[in-house]
């Protein structure tokens, strides 16, 4: 089976992971940014497929994606479907 998204993500995770993002760099580029144990309590998450989350938001159901970052590992930019 061929992933057609594999080059993007691929491209989106080296992006992603050049600079080594404090949770504060994060905030002022993204906004709202989760660690693992924050997520956890907000959103139900069914996937991963790097640098991508597949989650459900708890507090309304509102299923989407996030992004992620390696290390530290930080969760940002909810995009509902």
């Amino acid at each position: 089976m061929t992933d057609q998204t594999e080059s993007i993500r691929r491209e989106m995770t080296q992006s992603i992971n050049a600079v080594e993002g404090s949770r504060e760099y994060l905030e002022a580029k993204h906004g709202q940014v989760w660690d693992t144990s924050e997520l956890q309590q907000e959103y139900s998450v069914e996937g991963f497929l790097a640098p991508l989350v597949l989650a459900t938001r708890k507090s309304d159901g509102i299923r989407g994606t996030l992004k992620f970052q390696h290390s530290p590992r930080f969760y940002f930019s909810f995009e509902p479907e």
